[in-house]
């Protein structure tokens, strides 16, 4: 059986910045276990299989690991190859998910897509999160990700994990998230995973629908501009709208190419 494979960088106008998503487009679904293996096959945070259903695209993401419940880039890549590279006709893409129906709509080369709102709630962090990390929070957060609050900037650039202890922790399915107000930006994060064959994922769409309404009551503004300041660097322009938020961004085409399950 062939199948058609495109990979995306999300969260960037440029190659070899933001994050890479691999994007499968289906017929039908084979079962998990092959969609497991591709994913690990394809070495990439999240590999995202679609299938067009008419009316709404159903989507599933994937990571080496598991199957993941909400994945902001991979929405986004997979907007830009049905827009850019499949002709995709309609609109506005609707997505239905594990997380209800996602909707895409693409405005000036930009992918805006209204994700839902998850507002993290003050928490303690467990220990063994707390002693990786080499620079302590000034606060502690907890939606489906720990949001973990820092001074400024630089302290978010300085963090190490020591994965050996990070590791003993399982978060499925969700990680933990480093936040400061940005020198250049409303805010930046950083996102790490424990457990996975990616510690640090570049750019993480689902985090900010934790992100945004925390930083937009903080901040007292509706409209905000993010930085995810991994290595390869992620841009997001986000509004608050509530039980909604709208986390947008660009992508460009890395590769497309064919594989084959015999």
């Amino acid at each position: 059986m062939k199948y058609n494979l495109y990979q995306i960088d999300a969260f960037t106008d440029k190659i070899f910045g933001g994050n890479p998503a691999c994007v499968v487009p289906l017929d039908k679904w084979p079962t998990d276990d092959i969609l497991l293996k591709i994913a690990k096959e394809n070495a990439v945070a999240e590999t995202a299989f679609f299938i067009d259903k008419g009316s709404k695209i159903h989507l599933r993401w994937f990571t080496p690991e598991i199957e993941m419940d909400l994945c902001g880039h991979a929405t986004l890549a997979t907007a830009h190859c049905l827009k850019t590279i499949l002709d995709y006709k309609r609109e506005d893409i609707v997505f239905e998910t594990r997380s209800g129906d996602l909707i895409v709509s693409v405005e000036k080369g930009f992918y805006k897509m209204d994700f839902p709102s998850r507002m993290p709630v003050p928490d303690s962090l467990p220990e063994t999160i707390l002693k990786s990390l080499n620079i302590q929070p000034n606060e502690v957060y907890k939606a489906r990700d720990y949001v973990l609050v820092y001074e400024n900037e630089t302290a978010i650039r300085d963090i190490k994990i020591d994965r050996r202890l990070f590791d003993k922790i399982n978060l499925d399915p969700g990680g933990v998230v480093i936040t400061a107000i940005g020198d250049n930006s409303d805010f930046v994060s950083r996102f790490f995973t424990p457990q996975a064959s990616i510690l640090e994922d570049p750019v993480t769409g689902s985090a900010h629908c934790s992100l945004i309404p925390f930083w937009a009551r903080r901040l007292n503004k509706k409209e905000l501009y993010a930085l995810q300041i991994s290595e390869r660097i992620g841009q997001l322009f986000c509004e608050d709208k509530g039980d909604r938020v709208i986390i947008s961004g660009n992508a460009i085409t890395y590769s497309v190419g064919h594989f084959w399950i015999t």
